[in-house]
Protein backbone atom coordinates (compact mmCIF):
# COMPACT_ATOMS: atom_id res chain seq x y z
CA UNK A 1 0.00 0.00 0.00
CA UNK A 2 1.17 3.39 -1.32
CA UNK A 3 0.92 6.06 1.07
CA UNK A 4 -0.33 9.33 -0.66
CA UNK A 5 1.70 12.07 0.08
CA UNK A 6 -0.23 15.53 0.46
CA UNK A 7 0.17 17.58 -2.76
CA UNK A 8 -0.01 20.59 -1.02
CA UNK A 9 2.63 20.24 1.27
CA UNK A 10 5.00 18.52 -1.46
CA UNK A 11 4.86 21.45 -3.66
CA UNK A 12 6.80 23.73 -1.29
CA UNK A 13 9.08 20.77 -0.19
CA UNK A 14 9.83 20.06 -3.69
CA UNK A 15 10.75 23.94 -4.92
CA UNK A 16 12.84 24.43 -1.71
CA UNK A 17 14.77 21.20 -3.31
CA UNK A 18 15.11 22.77 -6.61
CA UNK A 19 16.57 26.13 -5.46
CA UNK A 20 18.56 24.12 -2.97
CA UNK A 21 20.16 22.14 -5.85
CA UNK A 22 20.60 25.30 -7.56
CA UNK A 23 23.29 26.70 -4.83
CA UNK A 24 24.72 23.47 -4.25
CA UNK A 25 25.82 22.78 -7.60
CA UNK A 26 26.85 26.66 -7.64
CA UNK A 27 29.17 26.36 -4.91
CA UNK A 28 30.45 22.98 -6.54
CA UNK A 29 31.72 24.76 -9.92
CA UNK A 30 32.77 28.06 -7.55
CA UNK A 31 35.26 25.79 -5.82
CA UNK A 32 35.71 22.99 -7.82
CA UNK A 33 35.67 24.71 -11.62
CA UNK A 34 36.27 22.44 -14.55
CA UNK A 35 36.03 19.49 -12.37
CA UNK A 36 33.80 16.39 -12.35
CA UNK A 37 33.77 15.02 -9.11
CA UNK A 38 31.51 11.28 -8.65
CA UNK A 39 31.03 10.75 -4.95
CA UNK A 40 31.60 13.01 -1.97
CA UNK A 41 33.97 11.92 1.49
CA UNK A 42 32.19 12.81 4.28
CA UNK A 43 29.95 15.27 2.67
CA UNK A 44 32.87 16.72 0.37
CA UNK A 45 33.10 16.13 -3.20
CA UNK A 46 36.21 14.06 -4.04
CA UNK A 47 38.41 15.45 -7.04
CA UNK A 48 40.77 12.92 -7.33
CA UNK A 49 38.86 10.21 -6.19
CA UNK A 50 39.10 6.00 -7.41
CA UNK A 51 36.53 5.51 -10.48
CA UNK A 52 35.73 2.33 -11.09
CA UNK A 53 34.84 4.20 -15.08
CA UNK A 54 34.61 7.30 -16.18
CA UNK A 55 31.27 7.29 -16.30
CA UNK A 56 29.70 10.61 -14.55
CA UNK A 57 30.94 13.56 -17.01
CA UNK A 58 27.06 14.53 -18.36
CA UNK A 59 25.53 14.93 -14.90
CA UNK A 60 26.77 18.43 -13.98
CA UNK A 61 26.46 20.09 -17.12
CA UNK A 62 22.62 17.96 -17.15
CA UNK A 63 21.77 19.56 -14.25
CA UNK A 64 22.78 23.00 -15.34
CA UNK A 65 20.26 22.49 -18.43
CA UNK A 66 17.45 21.23 -16.15
CA UNK A 67 18.00 24.77 -14.16
CA UNK A 68 18.38 27.15 -17.16
CA UNK A 69 15.39 25.31 -18.70
CA UNK A 70 13.07 26.33 -15.65
CA UNK A 71 14.80 29.39 -14.63
CA UNK A 72 15.57 31.18 -17.90
CA UNK A 73 18.78 32.02 -16.01
CA UNK A 74 21.84 32.92 -18.59
CA UNK A 75 24.25 31.93 -16.02
CA UNK A 76 23.33 28.72 -16.13
CA UNK A 77 22.94 28.74 -19.85
CA UNK A 78 26.58 29.49 -20.22
CA UNK A 79 27.41 27.12 -17.56
CA UNK A 80 25.64 24.08 -19.31
CA UNK A 81 27.15 25.54 -22.35
CA UNK A 82 30.50 25.41 -20.90
CA UNK A 83 30.54 21.79 -18.85
CA UNK A 84 28.57 20.55 -22.20
CA UNK A 85 31.67 21.27 -24.52
CA UNK A 86 34.36 20.06 -22.03
CA UNK A 87 33.35 16.37 -22.78
CA UNK A 88 32.58 16.55 -26.51
CA UNK A 89 35.83 15.03 -27.44
CA UNK A 90 34.00 11.83 -25.21
CA UNK A 91 31.65 11.07 -28.44
CA UNK A 92 34.36 9.34 -29.81
CA UNK A 93 35.39 7.38 -26.97
CA UNK A 94 34.88 3.19 -27.16
CA UNK A 95 36.36 2.80 -24.03
CA UNK A 96 32.68 3.19 -22.08
CA UNK A 97 29.24 2.02 -22.16
CA UNK A 98 28.14 5.40 -21.16
CA UNK A 99 28.11 7.79 -23.99
CA UNK A 100 24.19 7.85 -22.95
CA UNK A 101 24.76 9.61 -19.27
CA UNK A 102 27.56 11.72 -20.71
CA UNK A 103 25.22 12.96 -24.02
CA UNK A 104 21.83 12.21 -23.50
CA UNK A 105 21.97 14.66 -19.87
CA UNK A 106 24.15 17.36 -22.35
CA UNK A 107 24.16 18.02 -25.79
CA UNK A 108 20.68 15.73 -26.42
CA UNK A 109 18.72 18.63 -23.95
CA UNK A 110 20.97 21.16 -25.72
CA UNK A 111 19.60 20.22 -28.99
CA UNK A 112 16.13 19.94 -27.98
CA UNK A 113 16.32 23.46 -26.67
CA UNK A 114 18.18 25.20 -29.69
CA UNK A 115 17.54 22.33 -32.63
CA UNK A 116 21.47 22.98 -33.38
CA UNK A 117 22.28 21.05 -36.19
CA UNK A 118 25.98 21.01 -35.58
CA UNK A 119 24.93 19.85 -31.94
CA UNK A 120 23.06 17.02 -33.18
CA UNK A 121 25.46 15.90 -34.96
CA UNK A 122 27.54 15.91 -31.55
CA UNK A 123 24.76 13.60 -30.30
CA UNK A 124 24.44 11.48 -33.23
CA UNK A 125 28.33 10.60 -33.17
CA UNK A 126 28.15 9.23 -29.71
CA UNK A 127 25.02 6.92 -30.24
CA UNK A 128 27.27 5.60 -33.91
CA UNK A 129 30.46 5.42 -31.50
CA UNK A 130 28.11 3.49 -29.06
CA UNK A 131 26.86 0.84 -31.69
CA UNK A 132 30.53 0.30 -31.60
CA UNK A 133 30.27 -2.37 -28.70
CA UNK A 134 27.76 -4.48 -30.34
CA UNK A 135 29.01 -8.33 -30.30
CA UNK A 136 27.10 -9.93 -32.95
CA UNK A 137 27.05 -13.51 -31.36
CA UNK A 138 24.90 -12.50 -28.10
CA UNK A 139 23.23 -9.88 -29.46
CA UNK A 140 24.49 -7.00 -26.88
CA UNK A 141 26.40 -4.22 -26.01
CA UNK A 142 29.01 -5.21 -24.27
CA UNK A 143 30.40 -3.42 -21.01
CA UNK A 144 33.42 -1.50 -20.10
CA UNK A 145 34.49 -4.53 -18.19
CA UNK A 146 34.96 -7.21 -20.90
CA UNK A 147 34.13 -8.35 -23.91
CA UNK A 148 31.68 -11.19 -22.97
CA UNK A 149 29.91 -8.75 -20.11
CA UNK A 150 26.32 -7.21 -20.81
CA UNK A 151 25.28 -4.65 -17.61
CA UNK A 152 21.72 -3.68 -16.71
CA UNK A 153 23.10 -0.49 -16.55
CA UNK A 154 23.63 -0.20 -20.61
CA UNK A 155 19.77 -0.01 -20.96
CA UNK A 156 19.98 3.73 -19.98
CA UNK A 157 22.63 3.97 -22.42
CA UNK A 158 21.04 2.23 -25.79
CA UNK A 159 18.19 5.60 -26.13
CA UNK A 160 21.00 6.94 -27.74
CA UNK A 161 21.66 4.21 -29.98
CA UNK A 162 17.96 4.39 -31.07
CA UNK A 163 18.33 8.38 -31.42
CA UNK A 164 21.08 8.14 -33.64
CA UNK A 165 19.99 5.40 -35.96
CA UNK A 166 16.74 7.04 -36.18
CA UNK A 167 18.09 10.85 -37.16
CA UNK A 168 20.20 9.24 -39.84
CA UNK A 169 17.37 5.96 -40.98
CA UNK A 170 20.25 3.66 -40.18
CA UNK A 171 18.50 0.58 -40.22
CA UNK A 172 22.03 -1.59 -39.20
CA UNK A 173 22.47 0.36 -36.32
CA UNK A 174 18.12 0.40 -35.03
CA UNK A 175 18.23 -3.58 -34.82
CA UNK A 176 21.18 -3.32 -33.22
CA UNK A 177 19.38 -0.81 -30.33
CA UNK A 178 16.76 -3.52 -30.15
CA UNK A 179 18.17 -6.62 -30.30
CA UNK A 180 20.25 -5.54 -26.75
CA UNK A 181 17.01 -4.45 -25.04
CA UNK A 182 15.31 -7.74 -26.53
CA UNK A 183 18.75 -9.88 -25.30
CA UNK A 184 18.63 -7.55 -21.74
CA UNK A 185 15.26 -8.37 -21.19
CA UNK A 186 15.67 -12.45 -22.02
CA UNK A 187 18.70 -12.96 -19.92
CA UNK A 188 18.63 -9.96 -17.40
CA UNK A 189 15.23 -9.38 -16.11
CA UNK A 190 13.74 -12.33 -14.19
CA UNK A 191 9.90 -13.64 -14.01
CA UNK A 192 9.48 -11.66 -10.84
CA UNK A 193 10.58 -8.72 -12.67
CA UNK A 194 14.10 -7.97 -10.35
CA UNK A 195 17.01 -7.66 -12.26
CA UNK A 196 20.45 -9.13 -12.71
CA UNK A 197 23.33 -6.47 -12.95
CA UNK A 198 25.53 -8.44 -15.05
CA UNK A 199 25.30 -11.14 -17.67
CA UNK A 200 28.29 -13.51 -19.21
CA UNK A 201 28.09 -15.16 -22.97
CA UNK A 202 30.46 -17.24 -24.54
CA UNK A 203 32.31 -15.82 -26.97
CA UNK A 204 32.71 -18.60 -29.84
CA UNK A 205 28.80 -19.61 -29.16
CA UNK A 206 27.32 -16.39 -28.06
CA UNK A 207 25.52 -18.87 -25.52
CA UNK A 208 24.25 -16.90 -22.22
CA UNK A 209 26.04 -18.35 -19.69
CA UNK A 210 25.30 -17.27 -16.27
CA UNK A 211 24.29 -13.93 -13.88
CA UNK A 212 26.93 -12.43 -12.17
CA UNK A 213 27.23 -8.97 -10.20
CA UNK A 214 30.00 -6.41 -9.67
CA UNK A 215 27.43 -3.80 -7.28
CA UNK A 216 24.85 -6.15 -5.64
CA UNK A 217 25.01 -8.78 -3.53
CA UNK A 218 25.73 -12.27 -5.50
CA UNK A 219 24.69 -12.79 -9.00
CA UNK A 220 21.08 -13.72 -8.54
CA UNK A 221 20.17 -11.50 -5.69
CA UNK A 222 18.20 -7.95 -6.87
CA UNK A 223 20.58 -4.81 -6.88
CA UNK A 224 18.03 -1.91 -6.16
CA UNK A 225 20.42 0.94 -8.49
CA UNK A 226 20.29 -1.55 -11.48
CA UNK A 227 16.41 -2.36 -11.15
CA UNK A 228 16.03 1.69 -11.07
CA UNK A 229 18.19 1.51 -14.47
CA UNK A 230 16.09 -1.17 -16.03
CA UNK A 231 12.44 0.55 -15.13
CA UNK A 232 13.73 4.03 -16.18
CA UNK A 233 15.74 2.55 -19.09
CA UNK A 234 12.58 0.01 -20.71
CA UNK A 235 10.81 2.93 -20.38
CA UNK A 236 12.97 5.23 -22.21
CA UNK A 237 13.12 2.61 -24.84
CA UNK A 238 9.58 2.75 -25.25
CA UNK A 239 8.96 6.20 -25.37
CA UNK A 240 11.40 5.88 -28.62
CA UNK A 241 10.22 2.90 -30.64
CA UNK A 242 6.86 2.19 -29.18
CA UNK A 243 7.68 -1.26 -29.25
CA UNK A 244 5.55 -3.03 -26.31
CA UNK A 245 7.40 -5.62 -25.15
CA UNK A 246 10.03 -3.04 -23.81
CA UNK A 247 6.70 -1.02 -21.97
CA UNK A 248 5.85 -4.48 -20.32
CA UNK A 249 9.23 -4.75 -18.78
CA UNK A 250 9.41 -1.50 -17.39
CA UNK A 251 6.39 -1.72 -15.90
CA UNK A 252 7.35 -5.51 -14.67
CA UNK A 253 10.09 -4.19 -13.46
CA UNK A 254 8.92 -1.15 -11.63
CA UNK A 255 5.96 -3.17 -9.67
CA UNK A 256 8.90 -5.18 -8.20
CA UNK A 257 10.50 -2.23 -7.24
CA UNK A 258 7.52 -1.01 -5.20
CA UNK A 259 6.33 -4.82 -3.90
CA UNK A 260 9.93 -4.88 -2.86
CA UNK A 261 10.01 -1.38 -0.88
CA UNK A 262 7.85 0.00 2.20
CA UNK A 263 6.04 3.17 1.31
CA UNK A 264 4.69 3.24 4.96
CA UNK A 265 5.67 5.44 7.50
CA UNK A 266 7.52 3.16 9.04
CA UNK A 267 9.86 2.05 6.56
CA UNK A 268 13.00 1.10 7.57
CA UNK A 269 14.86 4.20 5.08
CA UNK A 270 11.71 6.05 4.67
CA UNK A 271 9.00 5.76 2.67
CA UNK A 272 10.15 4.72 -0.92
CA UNK A 273 14.05 3.89 -0.20
CA UNK A 274 15.06 0.72 -1.10
CA UNK A 275 18.24 -1.13 0.78
CA UNK A 276 21.57 -0.99 -1.83
CA UNK A 277 20.17 -4.77 -2.42
CA UNK A 278 16.86 -6.76 -1.33
CA UNK A 279 18.37 -9.98 -0.71
CA UNK A 280 21.21 -8.85 1.08
CA UNK A 281 21.08 -8.81 5.00
CA UNK A 282 21.68 -5.56 7.08
CA UNK A 283 21.99 -3.63 3.85
CA UNK A 284 22.22 -0.06 3.87
CA UNK A 285 20.08 2.72 2.09
CA UNK A 286 20.50 3.81 -1.24
CA UNK A 287 19.26 6.80 -1.88
CA UNK A 288 20.73 7.08 -5.89
CA UNK A 289 18.47 4.45 -6.53
CA UNK A 290 15.40 5.97 -5.06
CA UNK A 291 15.95 9.21 -7.36
CA UNK A 292 16.60 7.12 -10.03
CA UNK A 293 13.10 5.25 -10.21
CA UNK A 294 11.15 8.13 -9.25
CA UNK A 295 12.30 9.48 -12.46
CA UNK A 296 11.91 6.38 -14.28
CA UNK A 297 8.18 6.44 -12.43
CA UNK A 298 7.00 9.83 -13.69
CA UNK A 299 7.95 8.75 -17.45
CA UNK A 300 6.35 5.57 -16.64
CA UNK A 301 3.39 6.85 -15.68
CA UNK A 302 2.76 9.07 -18.38
CA UNK A 303 2.99 6.05 -20.41
CA UNK A 304 0.91 3.65 -19.18
CA UNK A 305 -2.68 3.35 -20.64
CA UNK A 306 -4.03 2.07 -17.32
CA UNK A 307 -5.39 4.62 -15.53
CA UNK A 308 -5.03 2.90 -12.35
CA UNK A 309 -0.95 1.79 -13.17
CA UNK A 310 -0.42 5.31 -13.88
CA UNK A 311 -1.66 6.63 -10.69
CA UNK A 312 0.73 3.80 -8.99
CA UNK A 313 3.58 4.81 -10.65
CA UNK A 314 3.26 8.81 -9.80
CA UNK A 315 1.81 8.34 -6.46
CA UNK A 316 4.91 5.90 -5.82
CA UNK A 317 7.07 8.91 -7.30
CA UNK A 318 5.81 11.72 -5.42
CA UNK A 319 6.23 9.26 -2.12
CA UNK A 320 10.03 8.85 -2.83
CA UNK A 321 10.53 12.36 -3.19
CA UNK A 322 8.67 13.51 0.22
CA UNK A 323 11.35 10.83 1.53
CA UNK A 324 14.16 12.46 -0.62
CA UNK A 325 13.23 16.31 -0.11
CA UNK A 326 12.91 15.42 3.81
CA UNK A 327 16.02 16.58 6.24
CA UNK A 328 17.01 12.67 6.54
CA UNK A 329 18.05 12.94 3.06
CA UNK A 330 18.32 16.60 1.45
CA UNK A 331 21.46 17.80 2.65
CA UNK A 332 20.40 21.88 3.27
CA UNK A 333 20.27 21.17 7.27
CA UNK A 334 24.08 19.70 7.24
CA UNK A 335 26.31 22.11 7.39
CA UNK A 336 29.41 21.48 5.47
CA UNK A 337 27.47 18.88 3.27
CA UNK A 338 28.16 19.81 -0.23
CA UNK A 339 26.01 17.18 -2.17
CA UNK A 340 22.55 17.68 -2.67
CA UNK A 341 21.30 14.23 -1.44
CA UNK A 342 22.63 12.19 1.16
CA UNK A 343 23.08 8.05 2.13
CA UNK A 344 23.30 6.89 -1.77
CA UNK A 345 26.22 4.51 -2.52
CA UNK A 346 29.12 4.38 -5.39
CA UNK A 347 30.60 1.40 -4.79
CA UNK A 348 29.89 -0.71 -1.78
CA UNK A 349 32.58 -3.81 -2.54
CA UNK A 350 35.01 -1.57 -3.10
CA UNK A 351 34.18 0.95 -0.43
CA UNK A 352 33.75 3.97 -3.17
CA UNK A 353 31.01 6.57 -1.65
CA UNK A 354 29.11 4.85 0.57
CA UNK A 355 26.60 6.82 2.80
CA UNK A 356 27.22 9.50 0.82
CA UNK A 357 26.19 12.06 -2.20
CA UNK A 358 27.02 10.68 -5.84
CA UNK A 359 26.45 12.73 -9.03
CA UNK A 360 24.15 10.48 -10.75
CA UNK A 361 21.76 10.35 -7.50
CA UNK A 362 21.89 14.42 -7.73
CA UNK A 363 21.37 14.72 -11.31
CA UNK A 364 17.90 12.01 -11.07
CA UNK A 365 17.28 14.06 -8.35
CA UNK A 366 17.00 17.23 -9.72
CA UNK A 367 15.15 15.21 -13.40
CA UNK A 368 12.64 13.97 -11.20
CA UNK A 369 12.37 17.28 -9.19
CA UNK A 370 11.53 18.81 -12.60
CA UNK A 371 9.28 15.98 -13.85
CA UNK A 372 7.35 16.76 -10.82
CA UNK A 373 6.87 20.43 -11.17
CA UNK A 374 5.95 19.97 -14.49
CA UNK A 375 2.95 17.31 -13.38
CA UNK A 376 1.93 19.56 -10.63
CA UNK A 377 1.96 22.88 -13.22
Amino acid sequence: MIAEPKMQNLRPKILAAFNFAQQQVENLIDKYPDTFPIYTKDGKWQIKGESWTNWCEGFLGGMMWIFYKRTSSTNWLENAIHYSQLIEGRKNDKTVHDLGFLFWSTWKRWVDIFKDERNNEVVITAGKTMGLRFKEKGGYLRSFVAEDSLFIDIMMNVGILFYAAQQTDNTELLQKAHQHCLTTRRYLVRGDGSTAHEGIFDLDTGEFLRQSTHQGWRGDSAWARGQAWALYGFSTAYSITHERRYLQTARSCADFYIDNTSFDKNAPFGPGIPPNDWNEPNSQAESSAAAIAASGLIDLSKIVQDPIYSARYQQAAFVILSTLTSPAYLASKTSGWEGIIKHGIYHQRKGLGVDESVMWGDYFFVEALDKALSLME
